[in-house]
Order: structure tokens, then C-alpha cells, then sequence
């Protein structure tokens, strides 16, 4: 690899041919501030645009300031960070865009998280300079999960870069000229009448408020205080090593017991674990498989617990709706066994019962309201918040959630196996399924039940396990361009699978949008994956069809695996969406 060598703030430094002069800088620890510049290496995705201009700095023989985050760094190359006039050009872009900014700080969602508000206390910026036309548009709420305030925009670009280049939906792009510039969907349509999947991260990047999650907050407060209400609480696996980082814990660490406490004191009269229902979903969704592969069905079949990846296939390939496990995803089957089994088992009546789901996802909020999720006319979930709005709402019953003490789950619906827990990843929902897979079709024991295969960060991963003698090709992506691509692959018959994994976000729900934000730490994600594979780990069952909670209501209520009560309550069917 060519080296070239510069010379930064006096500082000599020799990097691979073709690194910014950011990138030069920060490996000699110089620091230069960016606010539109994002790179998550890990991903793939790296956003350029130099459009703030906040990270300029001065190279000498050039008359004009050059933006560090695009400018290459070349032999010779003699650089200068820190001068005077670097500094006010910095000052000057800041403010400018303050100058067309909502001052709205105390108010707003993003307070003490905006990056347009750290960099600004940065620079010593302590008021608005210029004043001039303010921007005044329409706010856009209409999905029920992402909330646009373009008011607060200042055309980054990260949040086209991320639905564009990573996720290939092609939602977002620069429209119009001049003052009028934002980024918006063709012809100004609201998100929910677009092809977007709401996986949330166009939010997960945005530097500002103009992307943010809609807010049930106060919901989950009214809800709690109607008295005649029976509201219970389920949480999703992959909260649990998230949740700690809004009150400054380690990245990764496991908070699973505190976070059962805050429940408790939040006023939910019970708290159980999503992971029941993901160990419900595996054995729904292993009979599915095996009686595909045996019984010469649609394979490779793919799984469907991520309501963006189940959106994207509907509008993107309407023509592979076959493939997809009809089983709901988990929290949707939570929803509807608490309002059913769980209604039965206690004697309440379920029209009092409130399903409130804490996700690390946007995206459950558009799913609960679609009319095939609903049980008899009710939605099976009322109410999602994202560990975001958890934390929000702990911090506003005046709790510390690091001196809880830790507490477990209620039951029945709160034993869970560490298959469940896995699903907070990429490649944990097919590692799930084949644990129990293998058992069934073998009918031998599973004594080491990691498949290291599926694991990983890799945008595509690829695992063969043989069961009985006979291969079984496993496929895995994560992000929604690694799935177009996979499923590009299938269409064609380049690549043949007999089981798919997909999930929308990077990472899987660990990096969900509705997690608490890192602007571009992969590192973060990277800790929350260890935290979910250490839990598994810990836990005495491994295996979902061995969770003895799942098999009492099965035999209690449910019937067979796979049965009529189970495919009516359990599954669910798509609908082919128009390319808009």
C-alpha cells in the first residue's frame, strides 16, 4: 500500500494513500470538529457531503479553506488546523445555520443530544448573529413512528446517504433550490404514503430534531393511570444491553433485573419478557421449516419478526410474499397470548388489558396498527416505546436506575431460554431456529448450540449445518441493501438457501432506531452483541422448545405446535405494496 506523507499543525504523519486529511488528523490525535461528516466503517457507509463546512482547515500554497472530511491527503501536504482563521470560519458556518435554526432547545427531543447544539457550545457560540428568514414546514407524524420537523434540518445529508446507500429504500433525497433546499420524499408526500419501512435510521443519524421517533410518552402515562385499566409490560431482548447507556453505564451492560424494577415502579401492574415470545415464534416457526423441507414447500423460507424487512419485501419483491414464515413477530404474539391465554388464565377480561411493548424499534409503532396484526377487531399491542422513551420516562419518575435492586420477570409469560435472547442480534433468530431445528429433525441432542457461522457483523453471512446427512445452506443479512442483495440473488437462482434471516437495521435491534444514540460508534454495537451472546450464555435453558412455561401453554390452551388454534392466533399473512 502507497503511504504518502504531510504535515499536520508541525506534526509529521504518514497515512495510506487516499485518507482525508480528517482521517490523517485523527490518527495523530488532532482533533477537527465535523457535524454532517458520519463514517460507520462496520457498515459500510460513509457521508461526505461537506455540506456545514465546520471541519475546514487551511493548506498552505491554497488560497480558499478546504473541508478536511473530502479533501485527500497528499505528499507534501502541509496542513494547519488551529489558525485563526479556520476558527472563525468554523464560528461563522455554526452560525449561519443557527441563524435559520428553532431555538426550541429546552423543549426539544434531541436537548443535550443535538449535535448542532454540542458543536455550537464548542465554539463559544453564545448567540443567534444573523437573522433572516426562518424555514416553516409542515411537520409529517402521519405513520405513527417517525416524526419530520423539517424546520430543524440542516441539510447534512446523512439521513439520505443512510435510506439511499445502506438501506436502498430511496425515500429521502435534495429537492428544490437555494433557501428552499431540503431533504424530502418526491413531491413532498408524507412518509406513509412512500415506500419507507420506518426502520428508524434515518433518525439514528440525524445530528438534529428535524428526524425523531413520534413520542407515546404521555400515552403510556395516561394509560397507567386509568384505573381501569390492566396494563402490562413486555420488553424486548435487546433493551436490556442498551437501556444502561441513558444513565451512564458501560456500553453492553446487562441491566435486565433494574430494568424489571423500574417497570414495577412505573406503575405497570405486570412485567414480562418478550423472549417468551420469541421462544413461542422459534417453535411456530421450526414446524414451519421442517414441514417446508419435508413436505416439499417454498423454500428458503425467511424469517419475519422485523416489520421494516416485512414492509421492504412487500413493496420491493411482492413477487417472493410466499417465502416468508407466516409466523407474527414476537411482540405481536405476545400481544395477542396476553390477550387471550394470559386473559383466561387470570379471569380478566381482555377489553381491560393494555399491551404496552418497550422496543428498541420505530418501526413496532407502525406495526401494531396494521389491520392483519389485529385479534377479533382489537390490536393485539396498544402501545409501543422505544428504550429511548424508557429511559425519558424513568428519569421522569425521578428513579436511578443503577441502585435498583435487581428483580425478575412475572410470570407465566416471563421464562424465557437463552434462544430468546439472541434475537436481539444478527443471525440470533435463525441460530435460535436451528437449535431447535437440529433436535427435532435428529432427534438427538444439541450439546453445543452456538453456530459461530451465523455471527458477526459481516453485511452477508453464509453457514452450511448438516442435519441427518443433508446440508442445510443458511443465509443472513442485515441492513436492507445486504437484503435486496441476498434476495436479488434468489430471483436469479444464483444462490439457492433453505432458511433466511433478515433484519432491517445494521446489527440487527441491538442498533434499532429507537436505541439509545452513538453517531456512528459502532464500538457501542459492537459491546451490546457481546452483552446479548454473555446473557445467553448465563441462562439454564438454550433451547425455546425446552422452555417449560412455553410447553404448559401449549398444553393448557394453545394445542399443537403448528395446530389451528395456534395458526389462528400465531400467524399472519402480507400484502403486496405499490412501488411509490
Amino acid at each position: 500500500m502507497k503511504m504518502v506523507n504531510l504535515t499536520i499543525n508541525g506534526l509529521k504523519v504518514s497515512v495510506p494513500e487516499g485518507t482525508s486529511i480528517l482521517d490523517a488528523a485523527r490518527s495523530i490525535n488532532v482533533n477537527i470538529p465535523t457535524l454532517c461528516y458520519l463514517d460507520l466503517h462496520d457498515i459500510k457507509m460513509v457521508n461526505r457531503t461537506s455540506s456545514c463546512r465546520v471541519c475546514v482547515v487551511e493548506i498552505e500554497g491554497r488560497r480558499n479553506l478546504a473541508p478536511s472530511c473530502s479533501t485527500e491527503a497528499l505528499e507534501g501536504m502541509v496542513v494547519k488546523t488551529d489558525t485563526l482563521r479556520a476558527i472563525k470560519a468554523r464560528r461563522t458556518m455554526v452560525e449561519l445555520l443557527l441563524s435559520d435554526h428553532p431555538t426550541d432547545c429546552l423543549v426539544c427531543e434531541k436537548n443535550t443530544q443535538c449535535q448542532l447544539q454540542k458543536i455550537a457550545a464548542e465554539l463559544g457560540i453564545r448567540k443567534i448573529k444573523y437573522k433572516g428568514a426562518m424555514s416553516n414546514y409542515k411537520k409529517d407524524s402521519s405513520s405513527g413512528a417517525l416524526y419530520r420537523n423539517l424546520d430543524k434540518c440542516i441539510m447534512c445529508r446523512r439521513c439520505e446517504t443512510m435510506c439511499n446507500d445502506v438501506q436502498t429504500c430511496g425515500i429521502l433525497s435534495a429537492v428544490n433550490r437555494g433557501f428552499e433546499t431540503v431533504v424530502s420524499p418526491a413531491f413532498g408526500r408524507p412518509m406513509l404514503d412512500t415506500m419507507c419501512t420506518f426502520c428508524g435510521q434515518c433518525v439514528a443519524v440525524c445530528p438534529t430534531a428535524a428526524l425523531t421517533q413520534v413520542s407515546n410518552v404521555a400515552k403510556a402515562w395516561d394509560v397507567l393511570r386509568d384505573p381501569d385499566k390492566y396494563v402490562i409490560v413486555q420488553t424486548a431482548p435487546a433493551i436490556r444491553v442498551a437501556l444502561g447507556e441513558k444513565f451512564d453505564m458501560e456500553p453492553g451492560t446487562i441491566v435486565t433485573g433494574k430494568m424489571v424494577a423500574a417497570l414495577r415502579r412505573l406503575g405497570f401492574r405486570k412485567v414480562f419478557d418478550t423472549d417468551f415470545a420469541a421462544d413461542v415464534t422459534i417453535v411456530e416457526e421450526a414446524h414451519e421449516f421442517i414441514d417446508r423441507l419435508e413436505n416439499g414447500g417454498r423454500l428458503p423460507i425467511l424469517t419475519s419478526c422485523c416489520p421494516s424487512w416485512v414492509k421492504f419485501i412487500e413493496h420491493q419483491f411482492p413477487d417472493l410474499l410466499d417465502i416468508p414464515s407466516t409466523c407474527k413477530s414476537p411482540h405481536i404474539m405476545f400481544g395477542t397470548i396476553a390477550k387471550t391465554y394470559l386473559a383466561d388464565k387470570f379471569g380478566i377480561d381482555p377489553s381491560k388489558i393494555v399491551v404496552v411493548s418497550i422496543m428498541p424499534c420505530i418501526a413496532k409503532k407502525y406495526e401494531i396498527v396494521r389491520p392483519e396484526l389485529e385479534h377479533e377487531g382489537e390490536k393485539n399491542v396498544d402501545l409501543v416505546i422505544t428504550t429511548r422513551e424508557l429511559s425519558d420516562m424513568i428519569v421522569e419518575a425521578g428513579l436511578d436506575l443503577k441502585t435498583l435492586p435487581d428483580e425478575d420477570f412475572d410470570d407465566p409469560l416471563g421464562e424465557s431460554t437463552g434462544a430468546s435472547v439472541i434475537f436481539g442480534t444478527t443471525g440470533g433468530v435463525i441460530e435460535a431456529t436451528l437449535r431447535t431445528a437440529y433436535e427435532w429433525l435428529t432427534k438427538e441432542t444439541l450439546d453445543k448450540v452456538e453456530f459461530h457461522g451465523v455471527r458477526g457483523l459481516e453485511g452477508i453471512k453464509e453457514a452450511t449445518v448438516n442435519i441427518n446427512g443433508k446440508d442445510i445452506k443458511i443465509g443472513v443479512a442485515h441492513g436492507l441493501g445486504n437484503a435486496r442483495t441476498l434476495l436479488r440473488s434468489i430471483q436469479s437462482g444464483e444462490a439457492e438457501y433453505h432458511a433466511i434471516e433478515i433484519m432491517a437495521c445494521p446489527g440487527g435491534c441491538i442498533d434499532g432506531g429507537g436505541q439509545p444514540y452513538h453517531f456512528g460508534n459502532m464500538d457501542i454495537v459492537k459491546k451490546r452483541m457481546e452483552a446479548i451472546y454473555e446473557e445467553d450464555r448465563n441462562k439454564k435453558i438454550r433451547k425455546s422448545h425446552e422452555n417449560p412455561a412455553v410447553q404448559a401453554m401449549y398444553k393448557e390452551y394453545m394445542g399443537e405446535i403448528g395446530g389451528d388454534r395456534a395458526h389462528d392466533l400465531l400467524h399472519t399473512h402480507y400484502t403486496p405494496r405499490e412501488k411509490i
